[in-house]
């Protein structure tokens, strides 16, 4: 980073991933190195990982124990089985009669895993980044990291369209592969050749089909990751309040950032909520045949 700490610079920072990639010298994590489209976010990867094994212990943890199915659930377990039972419904209510032992898990799977991700929204902007800094900067003889500051450290995956979009390409295949494999490939295929105009005008049919399905995975992440990015920059202006203005501004700023946390938690809820119905949704749609 600048010596200079400026408003400009330190949005830039805190919205900018720590990327690995590919450059003309070999593999690096330099954020400042010209990388090809084969760089990753380590940041963005790692907090999904970490996140998905919160999921996976904490539903495993609230497992009933051998000997205890018939007692009545409380703590972690009541939590758990809530989410299960409330995932259920909505799956039931859009599939009906239709049986899919996939649907349910992976509803499951991505509201609570979408849910933890955006709840690191809620986490101070400046709390992890620099708290991983310090321990970059005293484990790693790495050039560019001096100072604390100078780690790129991004901890809310939801807030990069990498990880967004690339859970919504992989509901986007599921739908195409059970649309084939309920309807079979006469039948999709179909679906996007003769509506909504008829046999004979395939070629316009299948444009304005491939148009609304290509839409539904890209609008799907982008959805959720527009919200999410939105939410932060809302904290980090914030947080700008508190270290780059008066005490009394300072103050206000920090008021504003309860209002806007409290706030907030709503939004990240129906994120999760909205990806997971959608789920369900286009899943449902691709289960759907004339007879249904």
């Amino acid at each position: 980073m600048a010596s200079e700490l400026t408003t400009d610079s330190y949005i830039n920072h805190h919205l900018t991933n720590l990327k690995c990639g590919k450059t003309d010298a070999g593999w690096t994590c330099d954020p400042y190195a010209e990388m090809g489209f084969w760089s990753f976010h380590v940041d963005s990867l790692l907090w999904s990982v970490i996140l998905g094994c919160v999921f996976l212990f904490v539903f495993k943890k609230a497992t009933p124990k051998k000997g205890s199915e018939n007692l009545a659930p409380k703590g972690l377990q009541n939590f758990a089985e809530m989410c299960i039972e409330f995932v259920e419904d909505n799956v039931q209510s859009m599939f009906g009669s239709i049986k899919n032992t996939l649907v349910a898990p992976l509803a499951l799977t991505v509201f609570v895993w979408i849910l933890l991700m955006n709840l690191m929204d809620l986490v101070p902007v400046d709390f992890i980044p620099v708290l991983a800094g310090h321990i970059a900067a005293a484990i790693t003889d790495v050039s560019w990291i001096k100072e604390p500051d100078d780690l790129y450290f991004k901890v809310v995956p939801t807030t990069d369209p990498n990880i967004t979009l690339g859970m919504a390409f992989a509901v986007f295949i599921l739908t195409i592969y059970y649309s084939i494999t309920v309807k079979g490939i006469k039948a999709f295929a179909a679906e996007l050749t003769l509506h909504p105009f008829g046999k004979y005008l395939i070629p316009v049919n299948f444009v304005l089909e491939m148009v609304n399905f290509i839409a539904k995975p890209i609008s799907l992440g982008l959805r959720l990751f527009g919200n999410l990015y939105a939410g932060e920059m809302i904290f980090i202006l914030i947080a700008l309040m508190l270290f780059f203005s008066s005490i009394w501004v300072g103050v206000l700023g920090f008021a504003l950032h309860l209002i806007w946390a409290l706030f907030h938690v709503l939004i990240v809820a129906l994120q999760a909520f909205i990806f997971m119905a959608l789920t369900i949704a286009y899943l449902a749609m691709a289960h759907e045949t004339e007879e249904h």
